[in-house]
Formats: C-alpha cells, sequence, structure tokens
C-alpha cells in the first residue's frame, strides 16, 4: 500500500506572507497595506492620495514581490518542523498558488529555511491540481492543508476523499479569513502549528490503526 500524502500550501501556512509583503510596499512602492476585513482588494492604498490600488496593479505588485522579494518570507513557527515530523509518516508535497515560472524559486526558498519538498505551482481554484497529484501518488490517505476557504470549497467539491485542515498562521490576517470548517467544507480549522501538529499526527494514525 502507498503512503499517506500530505498536500500543503505554502504562504500563510508555512511561510508568512502578507506581513513582509506590507512592509516591502511601504518601504519601497509607496502604498499602505491594512487588512480591515477579507476584502484583499480594499487593503493596498497609495500613500500619497489614499486611493485604493487598482487590481491589475495589486497582482503587478505580487508579481513584482514574488520576483524579488521572496527572501523577505520567514516561518511560521513550527511549521517547518512540523511537516518534516510528519515527513517519517507521510509523503509531503507543496501546492502553491505560484505562476509556473516561480517553481524553482520557491522550491529553493523552502529548502533554504530547511524543508526538502516536491513544489506543484497553480493557478485558480486547487481542486483540480489536487485531483492531479492524487492520481500520480496514489495514497492510502490524502491531507490537505490551505489557508484560503475557497480552496477548500474547491476540493471538496473536487476530491471524493480527502481530509481537509484550515490553517491561516497570520494572526494578523487569520481573523478576517471565513472559516472552511464552519462551512463545512474542512475537517477542522486549527491556526497555529503546535495545536495543528498533533491533530495531523492523529489523522495519519487514524490510516494506520
Amino acid at each position: 500500500m502507498n503512503r499517506p500524502l500530505i498536500i500543503s500550501d505554502c504562504d500563510e501556512v508555512l511561510l508568512y506572507m502578507v506581513s513582509p509583503f506590507r512592509t516591502w510596499l511601504a518601504e519601497t512602492q509607496g502604498v499602505d497595506f491594512h487588512m480591515g476585513s477579507n476584502d484583499f482588494s480594499q487593503a493596498l492604498r497609495w500613500q500619497d492620495s489614499g486611493a485604493v490600488l487598482e487590481q491589475e496593479e495589486i497582482w503587478r505588485k505580487l508579481g513584482m514581490f514574488f520576483d524579488t522579494e521572496m527572501h523577505r518570507q520567514e516561518p511560521i513557527p513550527g511549521a517547518i518542523d512540523g511537516l518534516n515530523s510528519l515527513s517519517d509518516q507521510a509523503d509531503v508535497v507543496i501546492l502553491t498558488n505560484l505562476v509556473d515560472k516561480r517553481q524553482q524559486m520557491r522550491t529553493e526558498q523552502l529548502a533554504g529555511h530547511g524543508l526538502d519538498a516536491r513544489v506543484f505551482t497553480n493557478q485558480g481554484p486547487k481542486g483540480p491540481a489536487l485531483q492531479a497529484i492524487l492520481d500520480e501518488y496514489q495514497p492510502s490517505k490524502a491531507i490537505f492543508i490551505d489557508d484560503l476557504p475557497q480552496h477548500h470549497r474547491s476540493a471538496r467539491e473536487t476530491v471524493a476523499q480527502i481530509t481537509t485542515l484550515h490553517l491561516c498562521g497570520e494572526p494578523e490576517l487569520a481573523p478576517h479569513i471565513d472559516c472552511a470548517h464552519t462551512a463545512g467544507h474542512a475537517d477542522a480549522r486549527i491556526d497555529t502549528w503546535d495545536k495543528a501538529l498533533p491533530w495531523l499526527e492523529e489523522q495519519l494514525q487514524k490510516e494506520n490503526a
């Protein structure tokens, strides 16, 4: 029988993203970032005018950040050690919503923080990408970890059998993220790795019981 498989997102699950992105925007781009709600499109404003950035400009800033500033991202406490410990019991891969040209950059970034894992890139809902990964690995059990509720919904709609954990490790962002567990699309919502790791270990032990 094949091993269990853990498929984890990266930004705000393994590495902080909003915090270094905000610092970089303020220091170099003349943009203030304030997450006062779950509407990301309203969070970025020009410092000189207070006007909200156009959607196209937000995507451009995000692209610039990932092209040149990924070195600013630091691990969320417990995340790297947690996945490394779970790799004794399961295969671990990363499914990140970055364009394909940044796949190698993300792989090297995570390796630099001590996580050697295969990285899959994706754009849009993650359900189809999850299905493709499961078709390749044929795991005995699959666990999906992500910070955004829409990806849990996509997983539930696409993959028949998958355990899902909604985890947003950025404390400033987590209160504004709709709960996928409450919506019925995740098996649990846990936002810190010290509590998530025992839960994940329990799910793997259920498989081996």
